[in-house]
């Protein structure tokens, strides 16, 4: 079985977002899913921020592949850059070379390959609810946020508004306090620090309770950036920077209650999976 490890939101290999990426099956022989309890294993196993296990659907319906995510942890309801890697693998393969509709716990998610190699995702947008900042995230922060809001069932983060670039760069959190504030994780942003940066707003994501310290790049989050940044900014097409230490860029472009998110993909590893999935 054949198991990739795609850089997401790059153009480059070693940086954006790695993802493990198992295809099932194809277009013309449909299979489902293994076992949950042996995707989990090889998420752990290949210990990115998510594993991303797709199979094909048959012709005529909403969707065109099934996809599921898993951290080393856990399985989430949704996740961009393993996505986005999933798309890329795809229209390596030759399975794609127009949008590819994928069928998700969150519902139907579009991504459309563009001529220069970058895939758009079409995601749901983010509700924003403004929450009070609670004691214990101010202690798990270390610093006092400017303002919360909470992103919804399907993104499950808290996003948490910081003076400047500079601030969200110089967090060190404490992840074992900050693992008990969320459904998901905390999301910290500012503006970019100069109107040269090639960015509007940099971020930081850090999900220790799905067992994942600090994501490198984040695109659910920016389902929640984006309408929070247009809204300050006054514009619906924007970037972001995820300021991990691998960084990466994600264009976002608000169209109210869908965002969509721009961005490149690189394989860095390709190799066989020795561990074949039990029989049910």
């Amino acid at each position: 079985m054949r198991l990739r490890i795609i850089d997401a939101f790059t153009d480059r290999p070693f940086a954006g977002n790695p993802a493990g990426v198992v295809l099932f099956g194809d277009p013309a022989n449909p299979a489902g899913f293994p076992r949950d309890d042996w995707m989990q294993q090889v998420a752990l196993e290949v210990n990115q921020a998510e594993t991303a296990f797709a199979h094909p659907l048959p012709h005529g319906g909403d969707a065109d592949w099934a996809l599921r995510w898993f951290t080393p942890a856990t399985e989430v309801s949704m996740c961009g850059h393993a996505t986005l890697a999933t798309a890329h693998a795809l229209v390596s393969d030759g399975l794609a070379d127009g949008p590819v509709r994928f069928r998700a716990r969150c519902g139907v998610l579009t991504a459309a390959p563009h001529p220069d190699g970058t895939i758009t995702l079409d995601f749901p947008t983010a509700p924003l609810t403004p929450v009070t900042a609670s004691e214990e995230l101010v202690r798990a922060l270390g610093t006092e946020p400017l303002s919360v809001h909470d992103t919804g069932a399907e993104v499950g983060d808290l996003l948490v508004e910081l003076p400047d670039e500079r601030a969200v760069r110089a967090l060190a959190p404490d992840l074992t306090a900050l693992a008990r504030v969320s459904e998901r994780g905390v999301v910290a942003t500012a503006p970019a620090g100069a109107p040269d940066a090639g960015h509007d707003f940099v971020s930081r994501c850090f999900f220790p309770r799905v067992g994942i310290d600090e994501d490198p790049v984040t695109g659910s989050a920016h389902t929640a950036l984006a309408p929070f940044w247009a809204a300050r900014l006054g514009r619906n097409a924007l970037t972001g920077l995820q300021a991990s230490a691998r960084s990466g860029l994600v264009r976002a472009e608000l169209r109210g209650p869908r965002t969509l998110l721009t961005g490149g993909a690189v394989t860095v590893f390709d190799g066989r999976l020795l561990a074949p999935p039990p029989t049910r």
